[in-house]
């Protein structure tokens, strides 16, 4: 059978590293640790290693209901336990009185340090306080190298898992009806915007889908994607439930704000 049949062609070197873990741990019989993956990742992994062979794998992203989580592959023997992914937690103590910090100026002064985003977790915010989760591997570089963010000077202090901030995400259910499966046309009926603005947001490297940036207007969305507009929100489709009697398609989605 031909595994790559069941992804989009983006995704194959991805798989090819997936058969690579899980031929490391086969081969060694023991287990393999990966970097931060996220939810789309995480659902191809699953995928292909499926849940009855030789080896498992299992989730971790420093918190229960973290979104970026990194990966143990394993013999089928192996128990893995919170400290054997090992995530460090960060607090960044900044003078909240006189500065904000946003989540893409955190993303973007992480990235700066010349690692991928694969060695960083969630970030989360509540208030003016500020977390986000690293590889513990690269925690001494971080500790030593971020010392700004925007145009705040900034310290970080390495906290306990359990003190993780609890984040409520305010998911709303949308059923939603679009011509195509286009990414502009979805994005245009999702948002509530014309088809040449979603065009113009594409083309700027302003929309993703699962996490990667897409700036083709005609890629084919599909059931169980993520898209993102910076500006509009998150969306999840979570089914595509054919055509109407319009030759419409009928979406069921979810939308962050």
């Amino acid at each position: 059978m031909n595994i790559y049949q069941h992804f989009r062609p983006e995704e194959r070197g991805f798989i090819d590293t997936i058969i690579d873990w899980k031929g490391y741990v086969e081969a060694s019989y023991s287990p393999k640790l990966t970097d931060f993956l996220d939810p789309r990742e995480q659902q191809i992994a699953k995928t292909i290693i499926g849940e009855h062979g030789d080896v498992l794998i299992s989730f971790f992203g420093g918190v229960e209901n973290s979104e970026r989580k990194r990966a143990i592959l394993a013999p089928d023997y192996f128990q893995a336990t919170n400290d054997e992914f090992k995530i460090s937690l960060y607090e960044i103590e900044y003078p909240s009185k006189f500065v904000t910090i946003e989540h893409r100026q955190v993303l973007g002064s992480l990235m700066s340090l010349g690692l991928k985003r694969s060695k960083f977790g969630d970030i989360l915010f509540h208030g003016s306080t500020v977390q986000f989760f690293a590889t513990m591997e690269i925690r001494d570089y971080i500790e030593m190298e971020l010392k700004s963010i925007g145009r705040a000077q900034v310290r970080l202090k390495e906290i306990p898992l359990e003190n993780a901030l609890m984040v409520d995400e305010n998911w709303q259910e949308l059923s939603i009806t679009s011509s195509s499966l286009r990414l502009d046309t979805l994005v245009s009926s999702i948002y509530h915007i014309s088809r040449q603005k979603a065009q113009v947001l594409i083309s700027q490297g302003l929309v993703k889908v699962n996490w990667t940036i897409v700036e083709s207007v005609s890629f084919e969305c599909g059931e169980g994607d993520t898209l993102s507009v910076r500006g509009y929100g998150r969306v999840k489709i979570s089914a595509i439930e054919g055509k109407t009697k319009k030759d419409k398609w009928r979406i069921l989605a979810k939308l962050l704000k």
